[in-house]
């Protein structure tokens, strides 16, 4: 699938110094500590357990077996005598880590407005470690550009999530080198972590396919959360006259007159059948999925998202449908 972006106009470069162009790790971290992280301190009262899901060893409680349960928490005792499956619950474990799977592709660095994707999803994993680091549990990240090419540790401390930070705020632009391959990502994140963990899947989805068995087998294992990073004018192109466009991928250029209102409308129709299947994707997966747009509110965005996992938390709580399941019946109420 081709990456079409409104290529940037050339400009010269401004006499300014490294500092004025990029802000420091430790002046973002400084902002988000003020701006956002202080709000969700606020909204987030009691959800840390939404937010991030433990593996524990104390028996809670015995529950029928749903789709996508692990199978190795099937009480076999109880599952014969009832000749119902049912799974064991544990007490969780507040220990745990959490990694972040950073796509740093070419796509990621288009912004039409003052935000590009990169920055945002550099904001989003500041903010999550920060909140996750501040009760005692450790953060990782992978960064992937042409390939999976940085691994951090799992450590704990605002030092650690300042060196995650700078790690993708400072590093430079990946050149067109051909389609993204998001499944390398997932799979070398499968690989790494043994340990049952959180793992945020951190991209726009502009892939070659492949990427979702990936994704489904490392949902298996681990509690998966898909972050996507959007751009609103990757949903809707409007009236910019001639306009040329780029692969932000493989460089290709592209000339279109976005006046014309016939291929508006395909743009449109091709981007509606896209976010369809990303939804799709995602749902056969068995994994939540966050959207982040370049011109919304972060401090928002966290807390809609774990007010979801709350809700499906009770929906689970009192055996109700599994996730992937009322997902697809909600969207399916929706499109009625």
């Amino acid at each position: 699938m081709k990456n079409w972006w409104p290529k940037a106009r050339a400009t010269k470069p401004k006499a300014a110094s490294p500092a004025a162009v990029r802000p420091s790790a430790e002046n973002i971290l400084k902002r988000l500590e003020w701006t956002v992280i202080r709000r969700l301190d606020g909204l987030l009262q009691g959800d840390y357990r939404t937010l991030m899901r433990g593996a524990g060893i104390d028996l809670a409680d015995l529950r029928e077996y749903q789709h996508h349960d692990d199978v190795r928490h099937i009480d076999w005792n109880v599952t014969a005598r009832l000749s119902i499956p049912h799974v064991r619950e544990f007490m969780e474990d507040r220990e745990m880590a959490a990694w972040f799977l950073v796509d740093l592709s070419p796509s990621v660095d288009f912004g039409s407005g003052e935000h590009a994707k990169r920055s945002v999803s550099a904001e989003f994993v500041a903010v999550l470690a920060r909140v996750i680091t501040r009760r005692g549990n450790r953060v990782g990240a992978m960064l992937y550009g042409s390939g999976v090419d940085t691994v951090i540790p799992t450590r704990g401390g605002r030092r650690h999530v300042l060196h995650v930070l700078d790690s993708i705020s400072k590093r430079p632009a990946a050149k067109p080198q051909g389609q993204t391959q998001l499944r390398e990502l997932i799979e070398a994140g499968a690989a790494l972590v043994k340990r049952r963990s959180t793992i945020f899947v951190i991209s726009d989805f502009i892939s070659e396919p492949g990427w979702e068995r990936a994704l489904a087998l490392l949902a298996q294992r681990h509690e998966v959360v898909a972050v996507r990073v959007v751009d609103p004018l990757e949903l809707d192109l409007p009236d910019l006259g001639l306009l040329t466009m780029r692969d932000s991928e493989t460089g290709e250029q592209l000339l279109v007159d976005t006046h014309d209102k016939g291929f508006r409308r395909r743009f449109a129709r091709i981007a509606a059948q896209r976010e369809a299947e990303l939804r799709d994707a995602f749902i056969k997966a068995g994994v939540d999925a966050l959207e982040l747009a370049t011109d919304s509110d972060l401090a928002d965005a966290v807390v809609r998202f774990v007010e979801m996992r709350k809700r499906r938390s009770r929906l689970y709580a009192g055996g109700g449908l599994p996730m992937h399941l009322s997902s697809h019946l909600s969207s399916n109420a929706r499109a009625a």
